[in-house]
């Protein structure tokens, strides 16, 4: 079996909450990156984009009216993603500090791991 057809295996094999706490690691492990290695722009542009997305995602799934999530959480998430957007411009801008937004991606994840 190939690697992407293994790959696509375990993708359609994993639940909702493994894919997202997957992203969720993809993604601030591309903010760490940033925060210990100070890349060059493109690097940090990539890792900042890749995590305005998923927050994104994240958003508009919460928006949804199928959404099976209370609305109280999916209030939160969004209200969430939308710090994260105007904190991201911040970092890219005015050169904040990366490290609140690997923070609130690990609080995540700690949420999405738990059972």
């Amino acid at each position: 079996m190939s690697i992407k057809a293994y790959q696509r295996a375990a993708t359609q094999a994993e639940q909702p909450r493994d894919l997202e706490y997957r992203a969720f690691g993809q993604v601030t492990a591309g903010l760490v990156r940033v925060k210990e290695e100070k890349p060059p722009l493109a690097v940090v542009l990539d890792a900042i984009d890749a995590n305005r997305r998923l927050w994104n995602v994240l958003s508009a799934d919460c928006a949804a009216p199928g959404n099976q999530l209370p609305i109280t959480l999916r209030g939160q998430i969004i209200s969430l993603a939308m710090w994260v957007a105007r904190y991201s411009s911040e970092v890219l801008r005015d050169g904040a500090d990366v490290e609140p937004l690997i923070d609130i991606n690990r609080v995540m994840m700690e949420g999405l791991a738990a059972r």
